[in-house]
């Protein structure tokens, strides 16, 4: 049995790696109790899928995270769903917090292979409203070409097929975009070096918010939000 987890990464633990993030979501599992399937071999590991890797220092409302279940030791109707969230929220270091736990009802594709796109938040006191207009212009251009090194090597990629939509949020401070991710996936410290020239790209937040799957022409959400969870507040600046 798989379950799928979607949960928060915000704040100073913004500066913890994917590897180090792991480990923590397995000695998550085992203080929880929950029985992980393990592969076979010589070397069994941890059925843990992880979604899409997260630039260090990006925060995010969104991330994902497939374990898969050894039903011969746990009954899937045994455990707890509605009250997993909060449990495992308070085992997990400030910052992160379980949002969504979910049993699919038909197998899923791996989050790496469903993913198409992701929205971003992207914002800076030393970006002005002026700023934003002249990023969301980018929109017009018919290619926007970046330098990029693959395998020692360097190469001129068009990106503009990345960049799926630019706009300023409703508070007008931050730029707000959605990035496809096959392919050669566009990184958001690329776009705030087109985007923002005379700002360097560490001194912009980045905030994922979404992660989109397409089924026949239709976008959702990996895991939305229920209703009854609100999104954390994130203040301009903050």
């Amino acid at each position: 049995m798989k379950i799928r987890v979607r949960s928060t990464k915000l704040g100073k633990v913004r500066f913890v790696g994917h590897r180090d993030m792991a480990r923590i979501w397995d000695r998550t599992l085992r203080r929880l109790g929950i029985p992980v399937a393990f592969t076979q071999g010589f070397t069994p590991r941890p059925r843990i899928a992880f979604g899409l890797a997260l630039p260090m220092g990006a925060e995010s409302l969104a991330e994902y995270v497939d374990v898969e279940i050894d039903t011969h030791h746990v009954d899937g109707h045994d455990l707890d769903l509605d009250g997993l969230p909060v449990a495992w929220s308070e085992l997990l270091p400030d910052g992160i917090d379980v949002t969504v736990v979910d049993v699919p009802d038909v197998p899923v594709e791996s989050l790496q292979e469903s993913v198409t796109s992701c929205t971003w938040e992207l914002w800076s006191p030393e970006i002005t409203g002026e700023d934003l207009a002249a990023a969301v212009a980018l929109l017009d251009a018919d290619e926007l070409l970046v330098e990029r090194e693959r395998k020692r090597e360097r190469r001129t990629d068009d990106i503009r097929p990345l960049l799926l939509d630019l706009r300023p949020d409703h508070t007008g401070h931050r730029l707000v975009a959605e990035l496809a991710t096959t392919g050669r996936a566009l990184r958001p410290a690329e776009l705030c070096t087109l985007a923002f020239p005379h700002v360097d790209p560490l001194d912009v937040r980045v905030l994922r918010t979404h992660q989109w799957t397409s089924h026949d022409d239709d976008r959702r959400e990996v895991l939305p939000l229920p209703v009854s969870v609100a999104a954390p507040d994130r203040e301009v600046g903050a």
